[in-house]
């Protein structure tokens, strides 16, 4: 069964700033909140057990290899980002190099950073449609900075690889994944995922 984030639109009068939509988030860590350009609020249910597993594995993976690469950090879909469309996203994971984090205030490193990460990650859940996630992965790669993207999309496992001004690449049922040339030696492991 698909279900499909629950979407509010608020008046102009009412619209929240990016200081109470972070509070916001915030009063309501239990839900997955985002917001896109045009201020339209989804609301998501947490994914079931199953795919927070599959999660994890990912960004277990990720983060072993930033941890022997250092030149980056890792984030968790807790964490949001502030795109410069004024879309606020939390991707499945993702990593930023540390010099452009470093570039951040300490403030902004507290709240939704403003700013995309280089690599982002979404994994597709069974109540997740497809097309909404390609959408906010075409949103990422627009975004200066993002270099790579990938959606794992379970169902039929197949993972869509997003690069700046090139065609998306499908690729049926790999067994890894490699982000060379954009994350030097850090290659995905799917078996787990799958």
């Amino acid at each position: 069964m698909t279900l499909s984030p629950v979407m509010l639109q608020l008046p102009q009068s009412v619209s929240m700033t990016d200081e109470q939509f972070f509070e916001f988030c915030q009063m309501n860590q239990a839900l997955r909140i985002e917001r896109d350009r045009t201020g339209v609020i989804s609301i998501m249910s947490p994914t079931g057990s199953e795919t927070g597993n599959r999660e994890v594995n990912i960004l277990g993976q990720l983060w072993n290899w930033a941890e022997r690469d250092s030149s980056g950090l890792v984030f968790s879909s807790s964490a949001g980002f502030k795109l410069s469309s004024g879309a606020e996203r939390s991707p499945d994971a993702a990593w930023l190099r540390l010099e452009r984090w470093q570039r951040l205030t300490s403030e902004q490193q507290q709240r939704f950073a403003p700013i995309c990460p280089d690599f982002v990650v979404e994994l597709r859940s069974p109540s997740d449609s497809l097309q909404p996630l390609q959408d906010k992965m075409v949103e990422y790669l627009a975004e200066p900075g993002c270099q790579l993207g990938w959606l794992i999309d379970r169902h039929q496992r197949r993972v869509f690889v997003y690069r700046p001004q090139q065609e998306v690449d499908c690729l049926q049922d790999p067994s890894q994944v490699s982000a060379e040339p954009e994350l030097s030696g850090f290659v995905l492991d799917l078996t787990k995922v799958w």
